[in-house]
Parts: C-alpha cells; structure tokens; sequence
C-alpha cells in the first residue's frame, strides 16, 4: 500500500494535534477519501517526518494526531543548486517537479536575456508561491523530507553580480553547452556540491555564455542533441545523480 503523506508547515512533536491548512484537508478528504483512523506521513519540510493518523474529520477540516518520528534518509550526498532560466507555465512547472524528485537542495530561477517570460515583483511573487506549492506536491509524492529552497525570479546578471560579490569558490559551477568537448563523467570525482546553469526556451545569450565562463562555470556537453530547457535540466540532473550523487 502506497504511503501517504502530507506536508505541515509547522514545528512537529509526537503526541501532538494539528488542524490541517484547507489544501491539505481537501486533498486528502476529497482527492484521496480518507477518513478519521486512516493513518497517514506528515512532513515539515526541514527534516522532521513523524507517522500520524487523521482524528477527526469535521465538514471540509481535518486534524491529525502525530505519534512516532519516522526514520527515511532520501537526500542526496551531492548538493545540487539549479540555475533554471524560466519558461512558460507548465515547462518551469515541469523543472521545479522534476528537480524536486531528483534531489536538488536550491532552484534559483533567472530571466535571461531571450526569456519569454517577463515578471514585475508582483507577478515574481506570485509565481514564487505557486512553484513553492509544485515542490511542496513532489516532496510528498517522493518521499522528501527537505523542500528545496526556490528564490525570487532575478536577473541573471543580478545572479552573476551575487558571485562576484560572494567570493565563494568552493562550489563546481556547470553551464550545458551543446558544443562543449566535455561531458558530466569529467568532472572531479569528489565533488560535494554543484550550481548547474540551464538557459530559457531560447537559450543563452553570447554574452550571457562569456559572463558564465568568466565565472568559472565550466561547460558542459550533454550529448549529441539539442534539449528543451526542461528535458534538459531533468537529464542534466539525472547524470549528475548517476555519477556523483544517489541514484544507482
């Protein structure tokens, strides 16, 4: 039987009840029908998994009683940050998903130069949130205990001013390049962490690229055909967790 679970943005402690937020509740009322005594995995977040049961259902709320600490070790050895140029609806939806499923700990995401999409802080906001909840859906369906941590949409010159002014080069950076004589299986074999560079729909700019390698982002070929922006974070991804990180 599948193992349920649902994501409590709140301090979680065995022998507790909390009410959970409406999403929750109609999700797991409506969508999966459960009902009070069904047992259930709850979530935070930052580390902490508990095994619950619903006990008590009143209309369209719920409250779940938490018992025992629930032990799962699903994080990857190899911290991965996404540098995803954002696209269109459901394609950055896509990229947050699948990012999510395969481990990433950080997702920034940047407008680019040939970006498609064009946000004011209002809308940059909103966005945030909604991505926010397209993590928090795929940490539940995956296991994951730790939500990746996703920014606010900026510039992708604003993200490389952030580097020079950080002055941190303890970290491998990654740029995919279709034309790059090297591939995933060269980078060192001791690698702890990475920031991996995906371009928008259309690409990154010449300039963007220069500002990229003046950075110390290595480039990076991916294989022998052109991707979409979102096949090729999910691909890049999956290598980097075949070679370096958890995946078998």
């Amino acid at each position: 039987m599948r193992l349920i679970r649902c994501f409590i943005d709140a301090e979680l402690i065995a022998g507790s009840t909390i009410n959970l937020n409406p999403r929750a509740a109609q999700h797991l009322l409506r969508v999966l029908r459960l009902q009070s005594g069904d047992k259930i995995n709850v979530f935070n977040g930052r580390g902490s998994e508990f095994s619950a049961h619903i006990a008590s259902v009143r209309g369209d709320q719920a409250c779940v009683a938490i018992t025992v600490p629930y032990e799962s070790i699903r994080e990857s050895s190899l911290a991965i940050t996404l540098v995803q140029g954002v696209s269109r609806g459901d394609r950055m939806d896509y990229v947050i998903q699948k990012a999510t499923e395969l481990g990433v700990c950080r997702i920034i995401p940047v407008l680019c130069e040939r970006s498609v999409v064009r946000l004011d802080e209002r809308q940059a906001q909103a966005r945030l949130t909604h991505w926010q909840g397209v993590a928090i859906a795929a940490c539940e369906q995956s296991g994951r205990a730790h939500l990746p941590a996703i920014e606010l949409p900026v510039r992708l010159v604003e993200y490389f001013a952030h580097l020079n002014s950080s002055g941190s080069n303890s970290i491998q950076r990654v740029i995919l390049d279709p034309e790059a004589t090297s591939g995933f299986s060269q980078l060192p074999s001791t690698l702890a962490g990475i920031e991996l560079l995906v371009g928008p729909e259309g690409g990154l700019s010449p300039t963007e690229a220069d500002l990229a390698k003046q950075q110390q982002f290595t480039a990076i070929r991916l294989g022998p055909r052109v991707l979409r922006t979102e096949t090729a974070a999910a691909a890049a991804l999956a290598v980097l967790q075949a070679l370096r990180g958890d995946l078998a």
